[in-house]
C-alpha cells in the first residue's frame, strides 16, 4: 500500500498490559492468522515508515522495536507521552494494539487530512466517545501530556481544550466511506466472540 503523503510519520501500537477480562494479554491474542500485536503494527506500517511498539521491552522486545512509559502504569497517556518523547517525526499515529478492525484505508485518510492540518491532534469522534487511540498527534502534544501527568491526571481528553484540535465526527467518516464500527475494541470476551465471527 502507498503513503497517501511523501512525509515522515512514526507509528506507535499502544500494547497495553494484561487484561484480567480476557484473560491474557491482549496483544498476544491470535484473531485470524496473526497476533493483535502483528495486525496493528502492519496497519500501522500501511502509511507511517517507522512502527514503535509502546509497552514492557522484556515482553515486546522480540516483536519490534520498543519504547518504555517515563510514567509507568499510567494508561494511555503515559503511553502517547513516552512515544511522542522517544519520537524524531512531527507526525504520529497512536493506535491502540485492541482495535483489529481499523480499515486501512482510513489511516490512509487521516494521514492526509493531518498533513494538511496545523492541529496538534486530529481526532475521531464518534458520538460521545472521543477515538484518542486512533489518532495522530504533533510532538509538542508530549509537553502538554507530562504536566498533567505530573499533577496526577491521567484523562487524554481533558487535555483537548488546552490545544489547536481538529475532529474528525462521525458524519464526516461516514461520508468518506467508513463504518464506525471499526473502533470497538476488544476488551471482553463478549467482544472476542464478535470479532471471530466478523473475520
Amino acid at each position: 500500500m502507498n503513503r497517501p503523503v511523501d512525509q515522515a510519520m512514526t507509528g506507535f501500537v499502544l500494547a497495553g498490559g494484561q487484561s484480567t477480562r480476557m484473560g491474557s494479554d491482549k496483544a498476544f491474542l491470535r484473531l485470524g492468522d496473526e497476533t493483535l500485536l502483528a495486525r496493528a503494527m502492519n496497519l500501522a506500517g500501511a502509511v507511517c515508515s517507522s512502527v514503535r511498539i509502546v509497552g514492557n521491552a522484556d515482553k515486546f522486545g522480540g516483536h519490534g522495536n520498543v519504547v518504555e512509559d517515563v510514567f509507568p502504569g499510567r494508561g494511555p497517556l503515559g503511553g502517547i507521552h513516552a512515544a511522542l518523547n522517544s519520537s524524531h517525526t512531527d507526525l504520529n499515529l497512536m493506535l491502540a494494539v485492541d482495535l483489529p478492525f481499523v480499515d486501512p484505508r482510513f489511516l490512509e485518510y487521516l494521514v492526509t487530512r493531518a498533513c494538511a492540518s496545523d492541529a496538534i491532534v486530529l481526532v475521531p469522534r464518534t458520538g460521545n466517545r472521543w477515538q484518542p487511540l486512533c489518532a495522530i498527534y504533533r510532538r509538542p502534544f508530549a509537553a502538554v501530556a507530562e504536566a498533567a501527568l505530573t499533577q496526577g491526571n491521567n484523562r487524554i481528553d481533558a487535555l483537548f481544550g488546552a490545544i489547536k484540535l481538529e475532529i474528525l465526527d462521525e458524519n464526516e467518516i461516514a461520508r468518506a466511506g467508513f463504518s464506525c464500527t471499526m473502533f470497538r475494541n476488544l476488551n471482553t470476551p463478549e467482544d472476542w466472540d464478535w470479532a471471530q465471527h466478523r473475520l
